[in-house]
């Protein structure tokens, strides 16, 4: 009889459980809604207020929401300010708009890569592109020639990938006998690979290359790039090297590259890739010819 008794009052907790859970997530929806009125409201009186304002015109696609699996562009007018770049428009168009607009963003700084966009037509670091240089409505995409998971973001796993494929770490052949005593680079080498030790993996050059979208195996601009970075180091091994070199020598490395420089022009650290893959070739022919 207890025991009857014991599981309806166990019944009873689990109902007033469920009930105080979906009150506290009605009251939770309730206080959401109620802040983003306060801030469509604030963003009505700051454009009000504003001097100026630009035109954003965002992709939006969200493959797992019912009525948002169909690519759409949706238009945002935010307020201008001195120094606003494309990132600060989106994401005032996210925290005043729309909660649920998606992209990537970190440093804000041009340094983490993270929020490589395609804008008015060319890939951009959104956090380096100031909105005052571009043609009003500012159009955002995501990057070309890459799946697209949510709006903005797009999947890098094959650019990862890729990078990883040209095993961008060092493998001296010897090490120095102290145990604090750093290996020495000359000035004259470091400024040879220094342009190219300052790719961020934004992913911009790989989505500019023709070639990298119709041959899904190519290695690459930013691989190639990371591959002549140590190639080049007088501090490598020479195994390491003449491995190095067997990798973007391969079918799909540094022959496919054609030479059309979009690479080198999207690039927001402005390493010449192309000139890179170039000398990367002239390494692979004299590492391929024999005298005897």
């Amino acid at each position: 009889m207890s025991t009857g008794i014991e599981k309806q009052e166990e019944a009873q907790e689990t109902e007033q459980s469920a009930e105080s859970a979906a009150q506290q997530r009605r009251m939770e929806d309730k206080r959401q809604r109620a802040a983003s009125r306060d801030l469509e409201r604030e963003a009505k009186s700051e454009l009000d207020d504003a001097d100026e304002t630009r035109t954003i015109k965002v992709f939006r696609y969200d493959p797992e929401v019912k009525g948002k699996e169909e690519p759409r562009f949706d238009t945002f007018e935010v307020p201008f300010f001195k120094g606003m770049t494309v990132l600060d428009a989106l994401i005032y168009a996210r925290d005043h708009f729309d909660s649920t607009l998606t992209f990537r963003h970190s440093c804000r700084q041009a340094i983490c890569g993270s929020d490589a966009l395609f804008v008015n037509g060319k890939q951009r670091l959104g956090c380096k592109t100031q909105l005052v240089d571009l043609d009003d409505p500012v159009r955002i995409e995501p990057l070309p020639h890459q799946e697209v998971v949510k709006d903005l973001v797009v999947d890098m796993e094959h650019f990862y990938d890729q990078m990883e494929s040209v095993e961008p770490y060092f493998d001296a052949d010897e090490l120095p006998d102290g145990e604090l005593e750093e290996q020495r680079q000359s000035r004259e080498n470091r400024e040879k690979v220094k342009m190219s030790t300052r790719c961020i993996w934004c992913g911009a050059c790989m989505s500019s290359c023709n070639i990298a979208a119709g041959d899904n195996q190519y290695l690459g601009p930013a691989a190639i790039n990371k591959a002549y970075r140590f190639a080049m180091d007088e501090r490598e091994g020479e195994n390491m090297k003449q491995h190095r070199l067997n990798i973007i020598e391969q079918e799909h490395g540094v022959w496919r590259c054609q030479t059309q420089f979009s690479c080198t022009e999207v690039c927001p650290k402005d390493i010449p890739l192309t000139e890179h893959i170039q000398e990367l070739k002239r390494e692979a022919v004299k590492n391929n010819l024999k005298f005897w």
